[in-house]
């Protein structure tokens, strides 16, 4: 019986060494296993995630890359609009000098326009006292046999005729200027009148010029019965 005891406790004692053997080296092998599981999983998602770190990375250098592009827009951009605000700007001060300068024209065309009314009013005036003086000479000439003439150093001169009875023809010569003061003066007078003096003033004070030559023609007359 002692033998039979002893005996199964040998078999049970390699039992148990063998049980522990071949769950140990299952256990290791599952472990092994689960371990190359973990490894071949985490070299995956390591792999995954490196893949996917490495593409955000490129979509980060492409969103660096589309900011950089807008902000060189946005400055393109700004520095159109400031050449464009400039250009408008001086666009808008041609235009004012534009209408400066047809405003200027106009004005003009508008001063030379009454310049032209009155230089035409002014020559119709001075034809239409040319005539009236050509009027007055022809009459003078014929009638008081009186001849005027425009001589050198802007004179007049004045020729009375038919006033010596005894010698019609004989010339009676008055000349007449205007001095640098605007007065009329009297250069020379033949034959010499002592009045000459009086009928200059007289002439300046009234601007009477038919008057004037009336009285030189009386003034000859008295002379020629001296």
């Amino acid at each position: 019986a002692e033998d039979e005891v002893a005996l199964f406790e040998r078999d049970m004692k390699e039992f148990w060494i063998q049980f522990k053997i071949s769950y140990g080296t299952e256990q290791n092998n599952q472990t092994s296993a689960l371990r190359d599981l973990c490894k071949e999983t985490l070299e995956a998602l390591s792999e995954k995630w490196s893949k996917k770190l490495k593409e955000e990375d490129v979509m980060i250098d492409k969103i660096h890359e589309y900011n950089n592009e807008i902000l060189q827009q946005s400055k393109y951009i700004a520095e159109k609009e400031e050449q464009l605000t400039e250009i408008k700007s001086k666009l808008n001060q041609e235009q004012e000098q534009q209408k400066n300068l047809t405003d200027s024209i106009q004005e003009l065309k508008k001063e030379l326009m009454k310049k032209m009314e009155i230089k035409s009013s002014k020559n119709k005036a001075a034809k239409k006292k040319v005539e009236q003086v050509s009027k007055i000479k022809a009459l003078f000439k014929e009638h008081l046999a009186l001849e005027m003439r425009r001589i050198p150093d802007e004179q007049l001169q004045f020729i009375f005729r038919h006033i010596d009875h005894k010698d019609p023809d004989k010339p009676y010569v008055c000349t007449l200027s205007i001095n640098e003061q605007g007065d009329y003066e009297v250069t020379s007078c033949t034959p010499p009148l002592d009045c000459i003096a009086e009928l200059q003033l007289k002439l300046r004070e009234t601007n009477n010029f038919s008057a004037f030559v009336a009285n030189i023609r009386k003034a000859f007359t008295a002379l020629s019965y001296k």
